[in-house]
């Protein structure tokens, strides 16, 4: 049964980890996502959920006890931001090579420096390689929908990968929306019980977690990751159905907004979606023929669907919310123009960084985006490959 309820999306999180009530959760604070494990610590000292919960002393030891309860064969949570998923960098590797499906909520927030607390992806946008499954919300409802998808994705056994559902620090993470929540028996009867066919704790199987890995091994087990990986996809999907079925509400590995005629479309992750939607609609108003795809899945990248998704459009503008100084445009800049290279005919494509540590964007932002892809359209000058949007002169 449905029921609606205004929550932030860190409460949001908080709350359906407590439905969930997983096993283990190790956590340390850290700005914007800090209220995740304060309203679930609540939930444990109330007793409210039987989860083991673990105050390490930082983020590199929260991602260590997570690894060590799903080796052992418990279902394992943690959360948190910028700096502090750096300092997981190691164990990410760890987890994701160990196949320990983990699940994190990730509060995207900009990596210092200069210190700054705000928005963009610079944190799970750096990481983007670990062999973490990485899926985006534009709200909160979408937050709280994801995170109950998340385990029976990463659980799956032909996945075992794990997790990272992120949200737009502060964005999301702190404001309020009204949102569809599931009452909890339902919760527990979509996510399941974690049931691993090995663990260290299985007396009948005994078995090594991260064992030295030689160069007669080590690439065999890189190529089951990444075949694990494009697998993947195809357990996202048959997830999202499940939820539909569930709850009405209908998720892919990416939303199309207006693209059915669209002759211009955007190409953007996030919080960003629901102003440039805005921007879509008046200018559909006026008769422009403007589209935009949401990312919701960047791991596995959808790259097939996105090509199919774009091949009817004259000109397309990828939009970053992380710099990867490349000198060629951001992370997602390069995934989607690589899924068009094979494209006959191709749009032609312009990327754009946007939106670092914070830096706001407005409708007027994205409509002048439009424009220049209207005249690319037309065929004027493609101009610069990428470009920043929104910084002062």
């Amino acid at each position: 049964m449905n029921y609606n309820e205004r929550l932030s999306g860190n409460e949001a999180i908080a709350f359906a980890m407590k439905q969930i009530d997983p096993d283990v959760m190790a956590a340390f604070p850290i700005t914007p996502s800090t209220e995740i494990p304060q309203y679930f610590a609540q939930y444990v000292a109330n007793g409210e959920v039987n989860t083991e919960f673990v105050p390490v002393e930082s983020e590199h030891s929260s991602m260590s006890a997570c690894i060590g309860a799903e080796a052992a064969g418990a279902r394992a949570v943690t959360a948190t931001s910028s700096c502090g998923l750096a300092l997981m960098y190691e164990m990410m590797y760890v987890a994701s090579s160990s196949r320990l499906p983990i699940t994190l909520a990730c509060v995207n927030r900009a990596l210092t420096g200069p210190i700054n607390i705000n928005n963009d992806h610079s944190d799970s946008m750096g990481i983007r390689d670990a062999g973490w499954i990485q899926i985006y919300a534009e709200n909160n409802q979408e937050a709280y929908d994801n995170f109950l998808q998340a385990m029976p994705i990463g659980e799956h056994p032909d996945v075992r990968l794990p997790v990272m559902i992120c949200q737009d620090g502060f964005i999301t993470s702190h404001a309020l929306e009204n949102i569809t929540l599931l009452d909890t028996e339902s919760v527990k009867a979509f996510v399941g019980e974690y049931n691993p066919e090995n663990y260290l704790l299985k007396k009948e199987n005994p078995l090594a977690i991260g064992p030295y890995d030689l160069g007669c091994h080590y690439m065999e087990h890189k190529v089951q990751q990444a075949e694990a990986m494009k697998g993947a996809k195809k357990r996202i999907l048959e997830v999202a159905a499940e939820f539909e079925k569930l709850t009405g509400r209908k998720y892919g590995l990416f939303e199309e907004y207006q693209m059915e005629d669209a002759e211009v479309a955007l190409v953007l992750i996030g919080s960003s979606a629901g102003t440039a939607k805005a921007a879509v609609d008046e200018l559909r108003a006026q008769g422009v023929k403007a589209g935009l795809i949401k990312i919701r899945v960047f791991r596995p990248f959808p790259a097939e669907e996105i090509a199919q998704a774009l091949s009817h459009v004259k000109a397309v503008a990828i939009m970053d919310k992380a710099e990867s100084f490349s000198s060629q445009g951001g992370p997602l800049f390069a995934e989607v123009r690589s899924a068009l290279y094979d494209l006959e005919p191709r749009p032609r494509a312009v990327g754009y960084v946007y939106g670092l540590g914070g830096r706001d964007i407005t409708p007027q932002h994205f409509e002048g985006v439009y424009q220049r892809l209207l005249d690319i359209a037309a065929g004027g000058e493609l101009g610069p490959t990428y470009t920043h949007l929104g910084q002062r002169g």
